[in-house]
């Protein structure tokens, strides 16, 4: 695919490929043992002072700066840098924080999150719930209503623009895409507007394709994929989805 050329920086260029070529050295290396490098290898990156002059200590303390890091959405094409510059230290440490033993403290990384949120998305409503592990692409081109729960390991893809409403819940390893590939051509690539509308359900493992809009207090059931619009009120599962039900209210 046609991807940006991302360079951290001198540090990280000339760091990395050192410790990964160190690091293969010592995995080749008959004389040693795999298990022990391994132990080492990991002992020094965990501790990530790299005030003891190791290799390993130096390269983990570098790579805690998100200046000498990089995230999958600084590859993309449509990435609009000015926007990027103030939202990706920001995605890294939530990343990093959610990777940490202290990320499945409910009651610490909900508060965080929603901080977080509130500066990195294009906007936050009130009482907005995330748990540990979520991903977003951009995090710019999103938009949160107000009481929105999104669960863990959801993926959010804002590359396009994905809006979502009050009193929204996305159940667990629920995916929403905004952009899409041309089936003859992957380096064709399209961006939509994904709307999720009040009172909905994204529910468990569920897919939302891009310029996909999922209507008001509707329901997209496990494992599905909406490839295309959810009407209010109906229920779709399948894949395909398709419509399955209309909330008894409303039928």
């Amino acid at each position: 695919m046609t991807l940006r050329d991302v360079r951290p920086g001198d540090l990280a260029e000339s760091l990395f490929p050192r410790y990964v070529d160190d690091l293969a050295r010592r995995f080749d290396d008959p004389a040693l043992d795999r298990s022990d490098v391994v132990r080492d290898a990991l002992e020094e990156l965990y501790r990530a002072s790299g005030r003891d002059g190791s290799l390993g200590g130096q390269v983990a303390r570098a790579s805690l700066d998100p200046r000498n890091a990089t995230l999958e959405a600084e590859y993309y094409k449509e990435i609009d840098l000015a926007r990027w510059a103030g939202v990706k230290p920001l995605l890294w440490f939530w990343q990093m924080f959610d990777h940490s033993p202290f990320g499945r403290n409910v009651l610490l990384g909900t508060r965080l999150r929603a901080m977080l949120a509130a500066r990195v998305f294009r906007r936050c409503g009130r009482n907005v719930r995330i748990f540990h592990d979520c991903e977003f692409s951009f995090g710019y081109n999103l938009t949160v209503g107000d009481d929105v729960t999104i669960h863990r390991n959801v993926l959010i893809d804002d590359r396009g623009e994905v809006v979502i409403g009050n009193n929204v819940s996305i159940s667990d390893y629920a995916n929403i895409y905004s952009h899409a590939h041309a089936v003859e051509d992957i380096n064709d690539v399209s961006l939509g507007r994904t709307v999720i509308g009040d009172n909905t359900r994204i529910t468990y493992h569920a897919t939302v394709f891009s310029d996909v809009k999922v209507g008001r207090d509707a329901m997209v059931g496990s494992h599905s994929v909406a490839n295309r619009d959810v009407p209010d009120f109906e229920i779709h599962g399948g894949v395909p989805a398709k419509r399955i039900a209309v909330k008894k209210a409303h039928g």
